[in-house]
């Protein structure tokens, strides 16, 4: 693309990031272009090699930022040049390194990188090798690890451990870490009496955990370990009933779709009205019983407004 047509079609931003553009132009748009039109050309795939060195010492971190993430750099290029990333900011995985998932030479590569968005990339990756595993599960930010925990089947189950401390799932994983295949499922018991109730819970998914067990957890101090124990079907009626009164919505809730709840309550429960709804979506509910209740809700045809 020449310097006449850039100018002349409203194509400039697409043009600078995709377009084969005339050296003049690309130099020109390097040294002397705004920052978005720099910006846009430091992730061009055609940008010679001597204008992707000049951009990486932009004065704007922006345009910095975007030529650290080009796939054409070498690992030790990409180190070179000065970002101030927000381990915070939200970004999407990089195509480029999605792409090469397969390759067991590449990953080892990018697990290595300087970048901890190119290694979140990696970690994104189903299946990896031990040794890019195992580089990963001790990497310095957090999110490479959450990745790893959310997306990779490799993922090892001392780091799921640890990121179940510190998080509780995301709208897409909602059960990552804890449904992991290699989360542990023995060996439990001994966090039963741990300071932190994200452990405590834990305990009930011990093979060899106990009714009592689960009773004592309905009593906790931490909402989240008695929002566990109503969720266990091993809780028994009266628990059920009793927490049915807890502080906290979530438990409440949780309490009355337990399978355990005696009828005669479920049945008050679905005459209050600040409880039908939760109460209507009991497992135990016999099928004709929601059908009435259909019913009842749907307007007489004669109330139905005619077109």
């Amino acid at each position: 693309m020449p310097q006449s047509v850039f100018d002349s079609e409203d194509l400039k931003k697409g043009a600078a990031e995709t377009c084969r553009l005339e050296r003049g132009l690309a130099e020109n748009l390097a040294r002397h272009g705004d920052p978005d039109q720099r910006c846009s050309l430091a992730g061009n795939p055609n940008l010679d090699p001597d204008l992707v060195a000049l951009l990486a010492q932009d004065t704007e971190e922006t345009v910095r930022s975007v030529v650290a993430t080009r796939p054409d750099l070498t690992e030790e290029q990409r180190a070179g040049i000065p970002i101030d990333f927000d381990p915070r900011g939200h970004a999407s995985p990089l195509r480029w390194v999605t792409a090469l998932h397969d390759d067991p030479d590449a990953m080892r590569r990018l697990a290595a990188s300087s970048h901890p968005l190119v290694r979140r990339s990696v970690a994104r990756a189903k299946r990896l090798p031990p040794d890019v595993i195992e580089l990963l599960a001790r990497d310095e930010d957090r999110v490479v690890q959450l990745f790893l925990a959310e997306s990779c089947d490799d993922a090892p189950a001392d780091m799921l451990l640890e990121v179940w401390q510190w998080w509780t799932g995301s709208l897409s994983h909602p059960d990552r870490p804890r449904s992991h295949p290699n989360f542990p499922r023995i060996g439990l018991l001994q966090y039963a009496d741990d300071q932190n109730p994200r452990m405590r819970q834990l305990a009930l998914d011990d093979p060899e955990s106990t009714p009592e067990l689960v009773e004592r957890f309905g009593r906790d101090i931490a909402a989240e370990v008695r929002l566990r124990a109503a969720t266990d079907p091993r809780l028994t009626a009266a628990s059920a009933v009793r927490m049915l009164d807890d502080p906290h919505e979530s438990i409440r809730r949780a309490a009355a779709l337990h399978p355990q709840l005696p009828a005669r309550v479920l049945v008050e429960l679905l005459r209050d009205t600040d409880t039908a709804q939760a109460a209507a979506k009991h497992p135990t509910l016999p099928v004709a019983v929601i059908e009435q209740m259909i019913q009842r809700l749907q307007p007489p045809a004669s109330a139905t407004p005619r077109s």
